[in-house]
């Protein structure tokens, strides 16, 4: 009874620190469920709704030396999610939040409404089939923050990989009721290189461990940065062939840049693709069909020198919706519903950061051979693609894939939403490939449904629907 008494006694001077301080560190605390208390989110500004999930918010150290601290929000399945796989989404950049993209704009069951303030409910939340996990990482993205100012300057592939990894691994002693459970790796855009790598971390320290410590299952990647070489061939394929660009300009992209590293390329690639960036003119590159925002707002980085992504489609067609989220995430009374440590976080919490992306360190041209890793080790891939969208178009993905060089196990076919075409898809021995047809770089955001098709098929371990006539009899 002793320790009881004065762990509830810890409890309730956690719990007053936090009143004061806007914020909760669950890691004074050894309890798991003490923890999980602390973290849980009791309610949002804007919420006029009730939600049958709990969900949770707050920090997990990663390196108790540096004070690298990542920030999570954790919404459990609207129903039974004790029943439930566990499904992770990282959004890209790098720099990019995926509270920001993720949750607020894509597969989230919070949306925010234009006014900036007012939440609603997500029709097609993708907790609505699995437990869903959003996390902002490396240090430095959205409320994500290290209490060395040199580690924004230094991070890379490697060190967000290693740094997911120990995040996950702590997660799980805070959630122990997830260990164990089915576990799936989803994310988009320079995710391409998250993801994999964050499966390749896992499965090498399952290995090592002889124990299968964090049950990964598969992962799912779209619209995703893979190889630089076959990356830009498509870009720019896709570019000409829809009319963006001249054949000039065609021409001097594949002579300048199809070498180049997405990351930090050249200088004589750099200045071509700014006449590409005003061939094209004053679209949204990563949905060229829809209207772009023309508030008075800084939307992105120019085509293609960051891959950076742009809100462009909420309930209704909205293409401010980043803004939204800015406008939201900066409230005060939003950060402490959140838990955000308000003395540790940014001055002004943005979708982006311009101080990562700039610095990024390691950057691999090509994670092919994390394919080809991962396909042996038998985990569940499928690879999708917006076919709207020109900074990872469909051409990008298929040249990458083609480069694997995987036996056709089911041909190139049509999938079915509702009687109607939804996209394509072929399946290969280890791996699936699926476009949604007239998605851009989010599909979630803007072929929302469909991004929930293509969710339960992938969780289900089958294929994307196929058409099915309706008998007259």
């Amino acid at each position: 009874m002793l320790n009881l008494k004065w762990g509830l006694l810890i409890c309730l001077h956690i719990f007053i620190k936090s009143i004061i301080n806007g914020s909760c560190d669950a890691s004074f605390s050894s309890d798991p469920h003490t923890q999980q208390q602390l973290d849980r989110v009791i309610s949002l500004p804007g919420q006029n709704f009730d939600v049958g999930f709990a969900h949770y918010s707050g920090y997990v150290t990663v390196n108790e030396e540096s004070g690298r601290n990542l920030f999570y929000w954790f919404t459990e399945a609207a129903d039974d999610p004790s029943s439930k796989p566990l499904v992770l989404w990282l959004n890209g950049g790098p720099g990019c939040s995926s509270i920001a993209y993720g949750m607020a704009e894509e597969i989230g069951p919070f949306h925010i409404e234009k006014d900036g303030k007012t939440l609603y409910l997500n029709p097609h939340a993708w907790n609505q089939v699995a437990n869903i996990l959003f996390l902002d990482s490396p240090v430095g993205v959205g409320f994500s923050y290290s209490n060395t100012s040199s580690d924004l300057l230094n991070n890379g592939d490697k060190r967000t990989a290693s740094d997911s990894l120990e995040f996950l691994l702590k997660w799980f002693k805070r959630f122990p009721q997830y260990k164990g459970r089915d576990f799936y790796i989803t994310g988009e855009s320079y995710a391409g290189h998250y993801v994999p790598q964050l499966s390749q971390a896992i499965v090498r320290y399952n290995l090592e461990k002889q124990e299968r410590i964090i049950n990964l299952k598969g992962y799912m990647v779209g619209n995703a940065l893979t190889d630089d070489l076959h990356d830009h061939l498509g870009v720019f394929e896709f570019m000409w062939t829809t009319g963006m660009i001249s054949d000039q300009t065609y021409k001097q992209l594949n002579l300048l840049c199809d070498f180049q590293p997405f990351i930090h390329s050249s200088e004589q690639c750099d200045k071509i693709l700014d006449i590409a960036s005003e061939e094209v003119g004053n679209i949204d590159p990563y949905s060229i069909y829809t209207p772009t925002c023309t508030a008075n707002f800084r939307l992105s980085s120019p085509l293609l020198k960051r891959l950076r992504m742009v809100g462009t489609v909420g309930r209704t067609y909205d293409p401010c919706t980043e803004k939204h989220s800015v406008i939201y995430f900066n409230q005060p009374e939003v950060q402490k519903a959140l838990h955000v440590r308000s003395a540790n976080s940014p001055s002004k919490w943005d979708t982006c950061s311009d101080l990562v992306n700039n610095n990024w360190k390691d950057s691999p041209t090509s994670v092919l051979d994390v394919y080809r890793e991962l396909i042996h080790s038998g985990l569940r891939i499928w690879v999708f693609s917006g076919d709207t969208d020109s900074v990872i178009p469909v051409a990008s993905t298929r040249y990458s894939i083609n480069a694997l060089k995987l036996p056709t196990v089911r041909p190139w076919r049509a999938w079915y939403d509702d009687g109607q075409v939804g996209g394509w898809t072929q399946e290969y021995a280890g791996l699936t490939l699926v476009t949604v047809r007239g998605a851009g770089h989010e599909v979630p955001l803007h072929k929302p449904k469909q991004a929930l098709t293509l969710l339960k098929s992938f969780l289900s371990g089958g294929s994307m629907p196929a058409f099915e006539r309706i008998s007259d009899s």
